[in-house]
């Protein structure tokens, strides 16, 4: 943790992400400056913080596409950025990543969306890939006809179901949603929150959030980490962070704070 940070949870002991130190310069311009945190096996944990702050960098540091200058990352005992090619690869079969806008390929229906895991990092018979792409798209609750539809023809909600069901296709052990509520109406966004903590639950799922969204932070959160000026200042319970003294801290939740302590 860092030292500037405001610790609120206890030590944490099955710790499936590590984040240790990390720096990010582009530039002359510092983006992380010494950024510590863990997450732990079947938590789902939020990362916030405010525009610049280089939350999706810090994901992107977190699995393999993007160097930082300096610290440790180390993914489900894998230390990412001293590991050979092999070993990457390896460690790519056992998380999901879901970015920003779904990244589909747009000239791919839903299907061979979907099959795209199983083609690139497993040897599973041609005939056995159907029926799993069958069952993902079962498991975001999209009805098997829509595996035949190209992303265009899907509204925003399903596209982003389309890329979690993709993202869970080698079965991960831990997902990377980055602001996957981003663009999609209210009902659409909680009932894909909603989605998300059942399969955490149900599935055994490590979850790590980058969100903006007030509404899936109180609603299916169990830690939020929040990034401002380079580094961690906080680290606990939404409930618990809700009530720190901190200038950023107060403004993001003064929106929702007498709500949420009214349902307490």
């Amino acid at each position: 943790m860092d030292t500037n940070a405001t610790p609120l949870t206890g030590q944490r002991s099955d710790a499936v992400l590590k984040v240790d130190s990390i720096v990010t310069r582009f530039g002359r311009e510092v983006i992380h400056d010494g950024v510590s945190f863990t997450v732990e096996r079947g938590e789902v944990v939020a990362l916030i913080g405010g525009s610049g702050t280089g939350k999706s960098v810090l994901v992107k540091e977190v699995i393999g596409l993007l160097r930082p200058a300096g610290g440790i990352v180390q993914l489900l005992d894998t230390d990412v950025w001293n590991c050979g090619q092999e070993e990457m690869n390896a460690l790519r079969r056992r998380f999901g990543m879901l970015f920003q806008d779904g990244a589909l390929f747009s000239s791919l229906t839903v299907a061979e969306n979907i099959a795209v895991p199983f083609l690139e990092h497993t040897d599973l018979p041609a005939e056995l890939i159907p029926p799993l792409v069958g069952f993902k798209l079962a498991l975001v609750g999209l009805p098997p006809e829509a595996g035949a539809k190209m992303p265009a023809e899907l509204s925003g909600g399903m596209r982003k179901r389309v890329a979690l069901a993709r993202a869970l296709a080698l079965e991960p052990e831990i997902l990377f949603l980055d602001e996957p509520t981003s663009g999609l109406d209210p009902i659409g966004a909680r009932a894909f929150d909603s989605m998300v903590r059942v399969l955490s639950d149900s599935l055994g799922l490590t979850v790590f959030i980058v969100t903006h969204d007030l509404d899936t932070l109180l609603s299916i959160i169990d830690r939020v980490i929040v990034l401002s000026a380079g580094k961690v200042i906080a680290d606990g319970r939404v409930d618990a962070v809700m009530q720190l003294d901190d200038p950023w801290i107060r403004d993001y939740f003064s929106a929702r704070a007498p709500a949420a302590r009214g349902g307490n």
